[in-house]
């Protein structure tokens, strides 16, 4: 019915019932707009305070550890040559090394042949036994047509040689194509071998046992030579087709403060206690490097600086959402989504309450001993100077003050509890805000039904009007023709 507009009265009706029906939506529209609005925000006043909170207890959590006390920092003078790290059981000290050698696995050479795409080497049948130093386990390859080609060789030796740390690969020098194999296994004794058992010669064009390591040999050393005669050894060495060693596998060996340790692996564990060395290259000669091991107090301050700038985050979260700010004369504050609520209130109090808590009879039994206030805004801020003498002269006093049933973390994590659990006090805030948003949304619903209801209702009753309002003009129109149609009437007005 809407756009009708009055034919017997001349009303405008649609104007009237759009304007009856505005006045009264208008009202409870801006109210349920206003408390959505306010509900909203609140809404994320409790998520961004539920976060911080979160955030602080991580924090806790991190500062609630007493290995935290207990960790060393480890550092290397020369730490592209030698890497360290240490546990907690590492005593401070300081230790000079000098790395000897390093650590290496073998790699041999095996015997070189002739080998080309249209004349491949070929081997008679057999099983060739791959071993490295003196382990119980080896690698066993048969070897048929299927494989007896050195590329075949190579493939069942990778495929098969994983667990026990062996690879190969083809090499073709000026004498031939060879095998090449390598151990990832370090250590003197660790070397490579390889030996064939025979079982059809025939079957290839050179025999299974001359790839045995029997006839190894190893690389010249330059000791007791003179220049010439090192060259010549090292000549020889590489025109030898025969199987030679490429790498010896060796120890590491280290002196720490002129004391002599020899290792299988470049990673030393135990030569001083609780650390471990992590060998990268050889030192030279009577030059050693420092190694250094402290308490771990920067890993501390650490820590603690994390705790003050998470507990800063919270309560800035808080003042944020509770303060009212003035913005000028003649205009409304701005107050903040919990403004006047009694679950910041009491939480904001409840932890301050715990800062200031004094434990203890020792040097250190609150936050302020360690020259950590609280400032005008409710935040922490730390005296860099103080911090730093304090754990100078009482590191050892601190896990007390922060660990433990009774440390700070502990107690401030257990009354931040209450409103961070699962179905706790925020939880069921926003819980209860979630349901008002969906009941803003019913009523909502149901006011849109109202207002169309009276909208049908207004239409009805103004037409019903405007009808009747038309048939009394009608019958006045056609009384006032009946009455000058009379003969008294007609007289009169020729009068």
């Amino acid at each position: 019915m809407a756009g009708v507009t009055g034919i017997g009265s001349g009303i405008d009706i649609d104007s009237i019932v759009k304007s009856m029906v505005a006045a009264e939506r208008a009202p409870k529209e801006t109210q349920l707009a206003n408390l959505e609005k306010k509900t909203t925000t609140q809404i994320t006043a409790i998520g961004a305070l539920k976060s911080a909170i979160s955030d602080f207890q991580t924090a806790l959590g991190g500062l609630n550890k007493p290995e935290l006390f207990q960790a060393r920092s480890a550092t290397s003078s020369k730490s592209d040559l030698v890497g360290i790290t240490a546990s907690t059981k590492a005593g401070a000290g300081s230790y000079q090394v000098e790395v000897k050698s390093l650590a290496t696995s073998s790699k041999v050479a095996l015997r070189s042949f002739e080998n080309s795409v249209d004349q491949p080497a070929t081997f008679g049948s057999g099983t060739l036994t791959v071993k490295v130093g003196q382990q119980d386990k080896s690698l066993s390859i048969d070897v048929d047509e299927s494989n007896n080609t050195l590329a075949g060789i190579r493939d069942a030796i990778n495929k098969a040689g994983v667990e026990l740390g062996v690879s190969a690969t083809i090499v073709t020098d000026d004498t031939g194509a060879r095998l090449v194999l390598s151990s990832t296994a370090t250590g003197k004794g660790e070397d490579i071998t390889v030996q064939a058992t025979s079982s059809d010669p025939a079957a290839g064009r050179f025999d299974l046992t001359d790839l045995e390591t029997s006839a190894l040999v190893q690389k010249p050393e330059a000791d007791g030579l003179t220049a010439a005669q090192y060259q010549d050894a090292l000549a020889a060495y590489a025109a030898n087709p025969g199987p030679k060693a490429l790498q010896m596998a060796q120890s590491a060996q280290i002196t720490v403060d002129g004391m002599v340790v020899t290792s299988k692996t470049n990673k030393i564990e135990g030569a001083i206690e609780g650390v471990t060395l992590d060998l990268k290259a050889k030192t030279p000669d009577n030059e050693p490097l420092t190694i250094s091991v402290a308490e771990d107090k920067a890993g501390v301050k650490k820590q603690i600086q994390s705790f003050v700038d998470s507990y800063n985050k919270l309560i800035g979260v808080i003042n944020a959402q509770t303060k009212v700010t003035s913005v000028g004369d003649g205009k409304a504050p701005v107050t903040g989504a919990l403004v006047g609520d009694a679950t910041a209130r009491t939480l904001l109090g409840t932890i301050r309450s715990e800062l200031t808590n004094v434990q203890g009879d020792g040097a250190l039994r609150a936050l302020a001993d360690l020259g950590i206030t609280t400032q005008k805004d409710g935040t922490l801020k730390i005296d860099d100077a103080k911090l730093s003498k304090v754990m100078d002269s009482n590191f050892t006093e601190l896990p007390a003050l922060f660990t433990g049933e009774k440390g700070l973390a502990t107690r401030l994590d257990e009354k931040l509890k209450p409103y961070s659990e699962t179905g706790g006090i925020l939880e069921q805030r926003n819980k209860q805000m979630t349901e008002t948003i969906s009941g803003i949304d019913k009523q909502k619903e149901d006011l849109t039904r109202r207002i169309t209801s009276l909208q049908d209702r207004l239409y009805k009753q103004f037409n019903a009007m405007d009808l009747l309002v038309g048939q009394l003009a009608n019958t006045s129109s056609s009384l006032i023709a009946s009455l000058e149609n009379l003969p008294w009437a007609a007289s009169n007005s020729k009068r």
